[in-house]
């Protein structure tokens, strides 16, 4: 039994790396390789190209990638020939995975979806490409389930994969300790796992730490960097302040669960604030082009997950190209001067975390998979 998998971003690696984990438990005898980056390596797929290190964002940064996206693709095509896999396993990372699914299809092997991009959310007439280029969709929500079978798509719901990760993650007590110990109130500050977040957020973050400190001079700040290369970025842009701040990576788990409240960049990062039950404000700053495109497209009230799953706005978010520094400060600021606001809202993030977030979606996504294949194996057989 041969899989390919393809990842294209930091969260869809690690999502990556826990199906293949699964995948292995269930039948060692599995043959894994695809693109991703260093933790599905680790879980034992081969990488045919490390794409998580290669995402990009937005028109633009796109277009300027096509060549090297083009060569890539090219890759799985040479891979697909000479080593005809059993399905073609996508996570996430619309604009590129329909090209490949596309390449799969071509050829001849079946495509699932495991972690299906948000197009119940964004762009919804993109399910006619789901619907044409997919086999199956392993779906993370039970509302996202309804929506792709209404739009005559074959999908199953799992759970979402971070819950996994959520639920078995060992946290640093050390460290959680050590910081509680010192002086003042906890904030933290995550900008994003992408460069272009990064760069894209961190100064709105940062003005915005900078106005709460001046109101609450208690106040000190946590900044959760993805990487190494991120962490130099930003203590880059720290040189010459003052504020009371620090940058860590690798602690973004323990940030979020010791401190008493975040700002953070929209993306699956919240259902991990929902899981430590953080109130957070929730921005997400793009180009004016970007801005533009995303009110035109998109289909929900709300662009964080936990509010769509919520039906209500839990998490105060704010989404465009313009500054939103004094919006996160107001926001920050109400729970420090309020933390009868802050803590009512916590519970609230209790007791929606107590009705959605369980384990066991990376197993089911496995099961699935290896019963797709040996169902198709099956029906070949009788044909024949």
């Amino acid at each position: 039994m041969k899989i390919f998998i393809s990842a294209g971003e930091p969260s869809g690696d690690l999502h990556g790396s826990n199906l293949a984990k699964a995948l292995l438990a269930k039948n060692p005898t599995i043959e894994l390789f695809g693109f991703g980056g260093s933790k599905m390596q680790e879980a034992n797929c081969k990488l045919i190209y490390p794409l998580a290190d290669f995402a990009v964002m937005g028109l633009y940064q796109a277009l300027k990638a096509y060549p090297q996206f083009k060569k890539i693709l090219q890759l799985a095509i040479d891979h697909f020939v000479r080593c005809k896999p059993d399905v073609l396993v996508l996570i996430d990372y619309p604009g590129f995975h329909w090209h490949l699914a596309a390449a799969a299809k071509k050829l001849g092997i079946p495509v699932i979806y495991f972690v299906p991009p948000q197009i119940w959310a964004w762009a919804s007439w993109r399910v006619k490409k789901m619907r044409r280029l997919t086999d199956l969709v392993l779906c993370n929500f039970p509302f996202e389930e309804t929506w792709f079978k209404q739009n005559n798509v074959p999908a199953k719901l799992i759970g979402h994969p971070f819950y996994d990760q959520i639920l078995n993650q060992k946290l640093d007590e050390n460290f959680i300790a050590g910081e509680k110990s010192k002086p003042g109130l906890a904030i933290g500050l995550l900008p994003g796992s992408r460069n272009q977040e990064v760069a894209m957020n961190f100064e709105t973050l940062f003005r915005a730490a900078t106005l709460l400190n001046k109101q609450h001079p208690e106040t000190r700040f946590l900044v959760a960097a993805f990487s190494e290369a991120h962490k130099t970025t930003i203590l880059n842009k720290l040189k010459t302040t003052t504020l009371p701040i620090e940058v860590y990576t690798g602690k973004t788990p323990e940030i979020m669960n010791l401190v008493y409240a975040c700002a953070s960049v929209s993306g699956s990062v919240s259902l991990e604030l929902l899981a430590a039950q953080t109130p957070s404000a929730i921005i997400f700053q793009t180009s004016p082009l970007m801005s533009i495109a995303a009110r035109i497209l998109k289909n929900t009230p709300f662009i964080t997950l936990v509010n769509l799953l919520a039906e209500k706005e839990l998490f105060p978010e704010r989404f465009g190209y313009y500054c939103s520094s004094k919006w996160v400060f107001n926001q920050l600021s109400d729970w420090v001067k309020f933390p009868e606001k802050r803590n009512a809202l916590a519970q609230e993030l209790g007791a929606l975390k107590a009705s959605i977030i369980s384990a066991g979606a990376s197993k089911k996504g496995a099961i699935e998979i290896i019963n797709f294949i040996e169902n198709k194996k099956a029906q070949a057989a009788s044909a024949a």
